[in-house]
């Protein structure tokens, strides 16, 4: 969040105001598809409260910024890319823990051990730390000290990408036995989720009109989550439940490798 924060400037957020229907379909696709499709696939695949819990995190959260470099990879608008995951990052300091705690409860209600509590102002502060703060304190620094800020931009979504690596590969080395045991269904339900979170994504600003750039675009954000924020919001505020964290470690890595794929079909498609 803070690498995102680092490489925003008052031009983004301006840009923003001149696009509104695109910014706007593709916000309001982030936050309606995929939460309810995480809540389906949780319910008909009978998943674990555990697993239930993370892949509606996963499925509740904003567009990761790892969408950004997918969609100058596939040649798609890189400047809408970023103005959506802009938005839906802000969006999410509400959205995310009310969406949250809404399917929870719902999918809770059916479970042997009953309906499961969740603090949602616990989330939505939590969201504001991990999100809102470190994004802020990047934008402070990147209008304060641009020079020293445009010396180290380069570094930083590298490293970004590292502290997902080592988190990622912490959580799936520490539940690889619980995931080998009953994983098979979760690894189903997060496949499913991005790739139709990819499809529908492309679908649905095809039937609004949408150039074929800006549809490769808002498809890119849709299909990607930020996995990272699944995982710290279910370490902090779902601790009686260990294995919470562990869809958000399996999507960080399948959605990196399914956004790959789809940026090699842009590419393949639009050669011809």
């Amino acid at each position: 969040m803070l690498s995102m924060g680092l490489t925003l400037k008052l031009e983004d957020f301006k840009r923003i105001i001149e696009t509104p229907k695109l910014v706007g379909i593709g916000v309001a696709l982030q936050y309606t598809i995929m939460p309810m499709m995480g809540w389906a696939l949780a319910k008909l695949l009978n998943l674990s409260p555990d697993f239930a819990i993370g892949l509606v995190l996963v499925a509740s959260c904003p567009g990761g910024t790892a969408s950004n470099v997918v969609c100058f990879i596939a040649k798609a608008n890189v400047a809408l890319s970023v103005s959506l995951t802009t938005v839906s990052t802000l969006t999410a300091v509400l959205a995310t823990p009310l969406l949250t705690a809404f399917l929870i409860k719902i999918i809770s209600k059916d479970m042997p051990g009953g309906e499961i509590e969740v603090n949602t102002l616990g989330l939505l502060i939590n969201t504001l730390k991990v999100v809102i703060l470190p994004v802020a304190i990047g934008i402070l620094l990147n209008r304060q000290f641009p020079n020293t800020v445009k010396k180290i931009t380069p570094f930083t979504p590298f490293l970004a990408v590292l502290s997902i690596v080592f988190i990622v590969d912490f959580i799936l080395a520490v539940k690889k036995d619980a995931i080998l045991e009953t994983g098979s269904g979760l690894i189903i339900a997060i496949v499913i989720l991005h790739t139709f979170g990819f499809v529908i994504g492309y679908l649905m600003p095809g039937i609004l009109r949408l150039s074929e750039k800006n549809k490769r675009t808002i498809s890119i954000e849709v299909g990607m989550q930020n996995s990272g924020l699944a995982t710290e919001l279910a370490r902090n505020n779902f601790p009686a439940f260990a294995l919470a964290t562990v869809p958000g470690a399996i999507s960080a890595l399948t959605h990196c490798i399914l956004g790959s794929i789809v940026a090699g079909l842009c590419l393949l498609f639009s050669k011809k």
